[in-house]
């Protein structure tokens, strides 16, 4: 009986363990440091936000001394998942640009540019708690090996017209501290 409660505790502390951070944090697990060989940035899904966030990861590593390529002993594994529950897309919901409506015939006066942002007190911001979301998930392993040497987790909220600058940030947040295993905040902007 007490084996099983044990074996049983076990696992509900194994399952603890593996949840995905919330919604706003990051996790690094940092079982070595990011060694200074040749890395390649490999993303699982092609898209073009990924490739722009393949360009940013690759940078820092860059910036850390590391060789970047294409091929090498350790490869990174990059998964971007952008969920748009509001529907918005890349465009933000907005179809014209520069003020100027699709159906307007060529000559016609353009319109005035509006503000993107609404006008009010940041602390005053609702950010939707069921709205679209940017997941970034990094995986470094040794290709002769097979061993993971290196994982990060993070999200935030995002829409379509600001995806890009929450993921810029959300690398920028990864790889400020990435050499020791942590929980912390995203770095997710306003």
């Amino acid at each position: 009986m007490t084996i099983v409660m044990l074996a049983s505790a076990l696992a509900a502390g194994t399952a603890v363990a593996q949840a995905p951070p919330k919604l706003g944090q990051l996790e690094i697990k940092a079982y070595e440091k990011i060694p200074k060989t040749k890395t390649a940035v490999q993303l699982t899904n092609d898209t073009a936000l990924g490739r722009h966030l393949r360009g940013q990861v690759m940078q820092e590593l860059a910036n850390r001394g590391n060789d970047v390529g294409f091929s090498g002993g350790n490869v990174m594994r990059m998964d971007v998942t952008f969920l748009d529950l509001l529907g918005q897309g890349g465009s933000g919901g907005q179809e014209m640009i520069g003020g100027q409506p699709s159906y307007a015939e060529s000559g016609a006066n353009p319109r005035p540019q509006t503000p993107a942002n609404r006008v009010q007190r940041r602390d005053l911001i609702d950010i939707p708690k069921s709205g679209s979301s940017l997941r970034i998930g990094l995986t470094l392993y040794n290709v002769t090996t097979g061993k993971v040497m290196w994982a990060a987790t993070s999200s935030c909220p995002a829409d379509g017209g600001t995806v890009q600058r929450v993921g810029d940030a959300m690398v920028d947040a990864i790889f400020r501290a990435a050499d020791r295993s942590q929980v912390a905040d995203a770095g997710c902007p306003l």
